[in-house]
């Protein structure tokens, strides 16, 4: 494949201020790293090759720089680099929680807002209190190191409340948004044996309350392990469930959190793949950690300081909320937005962030492109002073934004980029203060991560397109998957293509000056506005409906910054793709999976493609849509049916829209 969008001697769109340098955290990152090894290293490019050069040196100098407190001073920082498998710190006991609360600050903690404007303020005391309250709670009910408590939960102070009391008491988290229907979260919740759910009474999207009472009702029965249920009065409705404990009873109490200081690699919480292959895989990652990488990202990338406050669009199942959380880590203050970013006009995320005076904002590529077309000027709309730094991820990012940002936000304001995933819970590589930025392009590789762009053959290239790898170990990196307990699908998921190397599913270019260019995924995973879907999700909402034979699901990225994520249909003899099966399409899958699961486009196709051992050829269709021959994809003898691929490349460029554009008959 050949390389995508890049220069000989490219022209920045941005450079950095060295004002904003000179008081960045990485600055101070750097000076404190020269005192320590009496080598200077102001440059970006050398403290990135430091970092991944000398790993024991870097990671020790992340843990004292940000003063990481244990029980027991570190002595190794890691035994061995072999992946999977490295131990990071060995013989240290620390929690996350106690870090999380450890700032020593009067104001506000977490600004939360509804669809409506309600807001909540929290400050760092009450949270602390609040923390204390539930973690007593959770202790008085025998919940102990390693067991499992689950949210099914929006994103609300509530939940991150729960969150600090679990981590607190060294039991394990995990969370899954409320746009989740109960199958779907029963997916995820049964393989951990919860013992408490922490489970709203509902949330609000565009405009409208949605009671998901009887939703959790469903998802108790799904999970008996559990012990207890906590009622979470988000719409402010009654509990239907007798047993259940109240919010309000929970969280009463008075006392100072307590916290359980555990092993660097004891788990923190379970987060889930998209399920594209089946049941979602639960990645487990731990407090030690988790702890680094995002003290690292946060405190240095991201150069969030003190009292400064961060809004990241996310819902509770994604990793960015995770990530957004972990800003209390350095002091920061976190705007939790529940609700729709359009809601009640496409510039409600550009509205908030200026109403709190937000440093960094972080939205999705799509919503950076329905900002542009919905043709309106934050930077001129609303007071955006405060705007220093503005994150995308989920999906690639095309270069156009990057120029509307200048023209619409502000010529100052840093477009930082970001790949990474729920697999690591971090960035692989992105931007810094002192990195320049080229539109389309990601600034750098992420310090401490040694990403590298291979061929089939495992050679690294430059300029042109190959597999996104990482070839030194992270902290972050899975402890293992959940129900795995000889790493199988671990390693089959990261080191079966190039052993021992982490293998991520990102096709990536490295450029001759240093950034990144994220072409899309080289797997099946759907990425819809910055959230990872599972096709599987959709595939058991579809699969049920009278007169569908199989289906077919892929998310491909457009050229122009633009997602499209149709559903193909083998119809039955008999069966006709009219308004009213696709009616029934749409509100199986919205019902059963969630609304941002609902495809673009329902197009019924004579057949699908399958392996000799009948696994539907996502990826391969996939790449045929996006403009591959079918012939460079896969093998004929590798297909059971190569006409069926083949037939898919009338919706690639030039033939899609056409296609999309009728009412998805056979041709």
């Amino acid at each position: 494949m050949s390389g995508s969008g890049t220069r000989a001697t490219p022209t920045p769109l941005w450079t950095p201020d060295p004002a904003v340098v000179a008081a960045s955290g990485i600055a101070g990152f750097a000076d404190f790293v020269a005192r320590r090894t009496g080598v200077p290293r102001s440059d970006y490019a050398a403290l990135w090759e430091w970092s991944v050069t000398d790993l024991p040196g870097f990671w020790s100098a992340v843990w004292d720089y940000f003063r990481i407190d244990s029980s027991a001073p570190y002595g190794e920082v890691l035994g061995g680099t072999v992946m999977p498998g490295t131990r990071w710190f060995p013989g240290t006991e620390l929690n996350y929680a106690e870090h999380a609360l450890r700032a020593e600050l009067s104001g506000t903690a977490i600004i939360s807002v509804d669809e409506d404007g309600r807001e909540v303020r929290t400050g760092w005391g009450e949270l602390r209190r609040q923390v204390g309250s539930v973690a007593k709670w959770l202790r008085e009910r025998g919940v102990t190191a390693g067991d499992r408590v689950v949210g099914y939960l929006p994103n609300t102070t509530h939940t991150v409340v729960a969150f600090l009391a679990t981590a607190s008491v060294g039991a394990v988290w995990s969370a899954c948004g409320q746009d989740y229907a109960a199958p779907g979260a029963a997916a995820r919740f049964t393989q951990l044996e919860p013992v408490v759910l922490f489970a709203a009474d509902g949330y609000r999207w565009n405009g409208r309350a949605h009671d998901r009472r009887h939703e959790t009702a469903e998802l108790r029965a799904a999970l008996p392990s559990l012990r207890h249920v906590v009622h979470v009065p988000v719409l402010g409705l009654e509990s239907e469930a007798d047993a259940a404990a109240s919010w309000a009873e929970v969280s009463a109490g008075t006392d100072e959190p307590v916290f359980e200081r555990v092993p660097f690699d004891s788990p923190l919480w379970v987060l889930f793949s998209s399920g594209t292959t089946g049941v979602p895989k639960g990645i487990v990652h731990g407090h030690g950690g988790v702890l680094l990488e995002h003290h690292k990202l946060l405190g240095l990338h991201l150069d969030l300081r003190p009292g400064e406050r961060l809004l990241w669009y996310t819902t509770t199942n994604w990793m960015m909320w995770n990530i957004a959380v972990s800003a209390l880590l350095v002091g920061a203050t976190i705007v939790l937005y529940d609700g729709s970013p359009v809601h009640p006009a496409p510039g409600r995320l550009w509205q908030l962030a200026a109403e709190h005076r937000a440093v960094l904002l972080g939205v999705s590529p799509g919503y950076l492109h329905g900002s542009a077309l919905a043709g309106i000027a934050p930077g001129r709309e609303h007071d955006l002073s405060s705007l220093r730094v503005l994150g995308s991820t989920g999906a690639p990012l095309a270069a156009e934004p990057y120029a509307w940002v200048r023209d619409n936000v502000g010529a100052r304001v840093q477009v930082v980029s970001v790949t990474g995933g729920t697999d690591v819970v971090s960035a692989f590589a992105g931007s810094a203060p002192t990195t320049p930025v080229w539109a389309g392009e990601i600034s750098a590789p992420a310090l401490g991560v040694a990403v590298d762009s291979w061929d089939a053959e495992g050679r690294s290239v430059v300029g042109e397109v190959g597999e996104l790898v990482v070839t030194r170990p992270m902290p972050s990196m899975p402890l293992y998957f959940w129900n795995n307990p000889d790493g199988t699908r671990y390693r089959e998921a990261y080191f079966d293509m190039y052993p021992g190397v982490w293998r991520h599913g990102d096709w990536v270019t490295r450029t001759p000056h240093g950034s990144l260019v994220v072409s899309g995924r080289s797997d099946a995973t759907l990425n819809r506005h910055g959230v990872r879907l599972g096709s599987s999700d959709v595939y058991a909402a579809v699969d049920s409906l009278p007169g569908i034979e199989e289906a077919l699901v892929i998310g491909v990225e457009l050229p122009d910054g633009g997602y499209w994520m149709p559903l193909f249909l083998v119809l039955r003899e008999g069966t006709e793709l009219d308004g009213e099966l696709r009616a029934s399409i749409d509100g199986a899958v919205r019902n059963r999976a969630s609304p941002r699961h609902v495809p673009d486009a329902v197009i019924a196709v004579p057949a699908l493609p399958h392996t000799r051992t009948g696994k539907k050829m996502e990826v391969p269709v996939k790449r045929v849509v996006q403009g591959a021959a079918a012939e460079k994809v896969v093998h004929r003898h590798a297909v059971d049916d190569f006409d069926a691929l083949a037939y898919f490349s009338r919706f690639a460029p030039g033939g899609r829209a056409a296609e999309a554009a009728g009412r998805g008959e056979v041709t």
